[in-house]
């Protein structure tokens, strides 16, 4: 193998699969769902883009295993009820070119959009920007198996893999972190106790889809807020999990609670956590991959190389070039190019960044960065429809 060939070596997960070389598309939510937890013609073409892009795999964030606790109104739910057909359909297209899709389980938990759910996290909070209700025993013990029963119609459906959400404050991030797991009983208190509820997902999710398919588990490197998880606990999670039967194990930090500052605050030009996963690469063997901050292909590259992780997760850079992949393998636009944004509002950038995945699965895209301001109107005028569709359809 060439140098320069390290992207594009092929990997074997611990399950026997092999993803054809060492780029994937990190979860995101897209909010494209319609409103009733069903994927659209749009998904499907989304997600055919980034296959025929040249992406090893991509993750498709927030897919709920019940409608009562999602982060958006434009989120999937895959469960009894769910038009398989749509799920399958959505599987095919972004399998196309040796791509892997893989739905994230998702449950936001006290992060759940208040408009369509009653928020439930680890503990009862009432803070100024956010209150929730605590969860009782029962559904903490519940979850894991509604995580496997997806995981299960998942596969069912074509689709390649599952990853676990652990991370950027949701549900289970909520567990991991001592500032919002206040719990006095089995799954609070120690780190051993708070992975607990990690831990029984994936055992949970291994029984019901067998050895031969991917389980990957997005972790925090830390909450980045004081008192929440740190990188001495996340570490010991790391730990815990290379004794279990995941596969990849996607290093990212930060969370979405009110006021959190965000992953890219204070880090430089290269990979926000790349020092973690130093850290977490002798704790652990298996696969790790990287999310957040690679700007250029040096950077996947030189991560690779070195051998600290195995995998490089790009998002936004998926988003101004969907064919990323198949244009570094071709030597060409080694850095995209981000848009410069003077002034944002709070929200802002989220929503350029969201609405350009409507652009990209319209074929509409264009290099024109366009008004924030329009962004977060577009956007929110969107969720509320999805809100009203959400709310007939699931309460009604």
């Amino acid at each position: 193998m060439q140098q320069d060939d390290v992207l594009f070596s092929s990997l074997e997960l611990p399950c026997g699969v092999i993803l054809k070389n060492r780029i994937a598309k990190s979860a995101m939510s897209d909010s494209l769902g319609e409103g009733t937890g069903i994927p659209t013609a749009e998904q499907n073409r989304l997600y055919q883009r980034w296959a025929e892009g040249g992406v090893a795999v991509s993750i498709i964030g927030e897919v709920q295993p019940s409608p009562n606790f999602a982060e958006k109104p434009g989120n999937l739910v895959l469960d009894v009820n769910s038009d398989m057909s749509k799920f399958e359909s959505l599987a095919e297209h972004g399998s196309r070119n040796g791509a892997l899709l893989w739905l994230q389980l998702g449950h936001a938990g006290a992060l759940a959009y208040r408009p369509i759910s009653n928020p439930k996290g680890p503990s009862e909070l009432d803070l100024p920007d956010l209150q929730c209700e605590g969860m009782s025993l029962d559904e903490i013990q519940q979850l894991p198996l509604d995580f496997a029963k997806t995981a299960k119609l998942a596969q069912q459906a074509g689709f390649g893999g599952v990853q676990i959400h652990a991370a950027h404050g949701f549900l289970l991030s909520q567990f991991l972190s001592p500032l919002f797991n206040k719990r006095s009983d089995e799954y609070g208190g120690t780190i051993a106790n708070r992975m607990k509820m990690l831990l029984q997902s994936i055992e949970a999710v291994r029984k019901e889809v067998g050895p031969d398919f991917p389980i990957a588990v997005k972790l925090n490197s830390s909450d980045q807020l004081v008192g929440g998880l740190d990188e001495d606990d996340a570490l010991e999670v790391v730990a815990a999990l290379d004794a279990s039967s995941v596969d990849l194990i996607d290093i990212s930090g930060g969370t979405y609670f009110p006021g959190a500052k965000a992953a890219s605050d204070g880090a430089g030009r290269g990979p926000y956590f790349i020092e973690f996963a130093k850290r977490a690469r002798t704790k652990t063997s298996k696969p790790l991959m990287l999310t957040g901050g690679f700007k250029t292909r040096a950077q996947a590259e030189d991560a690779v190389r070195s051998g600290v992780v195995d995998v490089v997760g790009l998002a936004r850079e998926l988003v101004l070039a969907p064919s990323l992949p198949n244009l570094w393998m071709e030597n060409q636009m080694p850095e995209p190019s981000f848009p410069r944004f003077s002034d944002a509002p709070e929200g802002g950038i989220t929503a350029w960044y969201t609405m350009r995945l409507t652009d990209i699965a319209a074929d509409k895209e264009t290099d024109e960065v366009g008004d924030l301001t329009r962004a977060i109107r577009e956007y929110e005028v969107r969720d509320a429809k999805r809100t009203e569709i959400w709310s007939r359809h699931f309460e009604g």
